[in-house]
């Protein structure tokens, strides 16, 4: 898919990272054009290998997340496999590691030791908590940042318990907080003519940012936000409707002139010229009457009925897709949103593609996630140089 090169083509990419947001972010670079070798444990490997659902004991995103990478085994426990592991370091690009701050400085590749070998290493360091309070050291998963950022506290119904989302929410927003910032870092390096640098992300902070509005209230007013179920006061009406037929359509009004559209659309044009709901500050305090308002006319439709007279009239309304509503979709069918790749091991699989589309250097997938150790010989013997005896010595040791 895409071109031979794309446009981090040259880069070089050394994944030491496990579930999940580290090795999200080389999976971004390598769709783009960097050269992605994985760095697992000999044996065991990534956990994400057998993570979630699984065909044939195969985990099923561990094909996608591992696109287009090399994948080798070494053992960083050994000080063999930490000497293999520098001599990647110098001739890449960029390191993702994801381990606790102990275990790397046990195995001699803390920010410190590296950057005094590889000063131009860019060292992405993806944790539970992030460096530099009483916490660093702690185990941390995605999880956990969604509890502790105030996802949790400010997602569900108003009678119900905090909720946690069913996938990798804060591994995945952090990875996308993190891919950014290894681009920059290279920009600093490779045009300012900088070095290499730390850069320290963990995984509540970016998931934070994003509902920032709940501490802002809560500094300035003196509120803490609440669990609102699927509605949004500011952006009223801005619900899940159920509809006659039993699906479901969402809508948002976060703008005067759809909610205009919406009152039209629903036989109610006296509420489109009327100041108190088109005027957003006075619709969020009529939010309740306008939620069961639309309510009420969606309940009476089927969703092709109500979805039909919503696009006539330019308003902002969207089915709510299960898996397979979402592949099946003509406009993203249109875009090339899914691909499909044929796997040596799964056969073929219909995957998402890159997300971002480049006109001129679009990403690709070459490959989905590969065996344990699969690359072994050609990274360590013919990127390393490492000769036939040596690399069945280093076997046998259980080393890679």
């Amino acid at each position: 898919m895409g071109e031979a090169r794309g446009p981090l083509h040259g880069l070089r990419v050394v994944e030491a990272a496990t579930l999940a947001a580290g090795p999200m972010v080389a999976t971004a670079l390598g769709e783009f054009g960097a050269e992605v070798i994985k760095v697992e444990q000999p044996g065991a490997g990534d956990p994400m290998r057998t993570w979630g659902d699984r065909k044939h004991g195969i985990g099923l995103v561990w094909k996608s997340v591992s696109r287009n990478k090399r994948c080798v085994t070494l053992d960083l426990r050994q000080p063999e496999g930490q000497d293999l592991f520098h001599r990647l370091l110098d001739v890449s690009d960029v390191l993702v590691v994801g381990n606790r701050p102990s275990a790397l400085r046990r195995w001699g590749i803390d920010y410190e030791p590296v950057h005094a070998a590889h000063p131009h290493i860019v060292m992405l360091h993806v944790t539970g908590y992030g460096g530099g309070g009483p916490a660093s050291d702690r185990p941390g998963y995605g999880t956990l940042a969604e509890a502790m950022s105030g996802f949790a506290h400010v997602t569900g119904q108003p009678d119900g318990p905090p909720t946690l989302p069913p996938f990798m929410l804060a591994d995945g927003v952090a990875g996308l907080a993190s891919t950014y910032a290894v681009m920059m870092a290279l920009y600093h390096r490779d045009v300012h003519g900088g070095t290499g640098q730390l850069i320290d992300v963990n995984l509540i902070e970016p998931l934070a940012r994003l509902i920032e509005y709940a501490t802002l209230s809560y500094d300035q007013l003196g509120v803490t936000p609440g669990r609102v179920g699927n509605r949004l006061d500011a952006s009223a009406p801005r619900n899940a409707y159920r509809t006659a037929d039993d699906r479901w359509l969402a809508i948002s009004s976060a703008s005067p002139n759809i909610a205009v559209r919406l009152f039209r659309a629903v036989g109610r044009p006296d509420l489109a010229g009327n100041p108190d709901y088109v005027d957003p500050f006075r619709r969020q305090a009529r939010a309740i009457e306008v939620d069961e308002l639309v309510a009420d006319w969606i309940s009476q439709r089927t969703l092709d009925e109500a979805m039909k007279i919503f696009e006539a009239a330019e308003v902002a309304a969207a089915p709510v897709y299960d898996a397979g509503q979402l592949l099946s979709d003509e406009h993203l069918r249109a875009r090339g949103t899914f691909v499909e790749v044929d796997d040596p091991d799964l056969g073929p699989m219909t995957l998402h593609a890159p997300v971002a589309v480049l006109s001129e250097t679009p990403g690709r997938i070459e490959h989905l996630g590969r065996a344990l150790g699969a690359d072994n010989d050609a990274v360590f013997g013919g990127l390393l140089g490492v000769d036939a005896d040596r690399l069945a010595a280093l076997r046998a040791a259980g080393t890679i």
